[in-house]
C-alpha cells in the first residue's frame, strides 16, 4: 500500500519541487540582475564623475566663464547612475 501510494504521488511531488525550484532561480536571477545593473552603473558613473569633476574644476579655475558647460558634462555623468537606478527598479518591478 505504501508502495503504491509512493509510486503515484512521487511524480507530483518531483514536478511541484521542480516548479518551485524554477520560480525561485528566475527570482534569484532577477534579483541579482537588480543588483549588478545598479552597481555596475554607479561604479561606472563614478569613474566618469572622477575624471570629469577634475577636469572641471582645472577648466573652471583658469576661466571661469566655463562654470555652466562643465557642470552640465558632470551632470551627464551623474545620468549614467540614475539610469541604473531606474533600470534597476524596474526589474524588481517584474519579479
Amino acid at each position: 500500500m505504501i508502495t503504491s501510494i509512493m509510486m503515484f504521488a512521487g511524480p507530483q511531488v518531483q514536478a511541484a519541487d521542480a516548479a518551485a525550484a524554477s520560480s525561485s532561480l528566475s527570482t534569484g536571477l532577477g534579483y541579482l540582475a537588480a543588483a549588478l545593473v545598479t552597481g555596475l552603473s554607479c561604479i561606472g558613473g563614478g569613474i566618469a564623475v572622477a575624471s570629469a569633476a577634475s577636469a572641471a574644476l582645472g577648466a573652471i579655475s583658469e576661466d571661469s566663464s566655463v562654470l555652466g558647460k562643465s557642470l552640465i558634462f558632470v551632470g551627464l555623468a551623474e545620468g549614467v547612475c540614475l539610469y541604473g537606478l531606474i533600470i534597476s527598479f524596474m526589474i524588481l518591478g517584474k519579479l
